[in-house]
């Protein structure tokens, strides 16, 4: 396996078939769910249905975010603790959405997020070829609008009641950052 891109304390890979029940479990975890606009449980099924539709198509790039040392600090290849990922990628305009997940709960807010974003968007720009990455976040989700702006996304609107979650609309702000090349 690959490294894609690498920082200081993680680097990305991409996602391969073994992955398939980290990414099932990480996404499944109520603290990974709450974030994301479509909530439905993910099964084995719904996962290879994705990498056959999506990834397999180019329509997505997806890949696991690993840190270089475990939870005791010991340096090892390969330890993952979530998954970032580019989708609806659209070659005619030069654009796609970025999504991200941390699953492992001891690697949330530690940065590891912003340090996954600011890779994917050197990939994005670098490798796809792409002038515009962007994301839809909640509104009221702080933590993660303070971790894309320092990734270099900027806020580009405020969706005022734009989704429905249990019955309660919610904000969403679309977030992008351009390649100035």
């Amino acid at each position: 396996m690959g490294r894609i891109y690498e920082e200081s304390s993680i680097f990305l890979r991409p996602m391969t078939e073994d992955d398939t029940d980290l990414i099932i479990g990480w996404r499944n975890r109520d603290a990974v769910r709450t974030n994301f606009i479509y909530r439905e449980l993910f099964t084995r099924q719904s996962h290879e249905r994705w990498v056959e539709t999506m990834v397999k198509t180019g329509r997505v790039v997806q890949m696991i975010i690993c840190e270089h040392t475990n939870p005791d600090g010991e340096r090892q290849q390969d330890n993952p603790v979530g998954s970032v990922y580019i989708r609806d990628i659209d070659h005619a305009h030069h654009k796609g959405e970025y999504g991200i997940f941390i699953g492992e709960e001891n690697a949330r807010g530690r940065g590891i997020g912003t340090l996954a974003a600011k890779l994917m968007i050197r990939y994005a720009f670098e490798e796809l070829g792409l002038h515009k990455l962007f994301l839809r976040v909640f509104a009221d989700n702080a933590a993660a609008l303070g971790s894309y702006e320092k990734a270099g996304f900027q806020r580009e609107a405020y969706l005022k009641d734009d989704v429905c979650i249990d019955g309660i609309y919610r904000d969403i702000v679309l977030m992008a950052v351009i390649n100035e090349k």
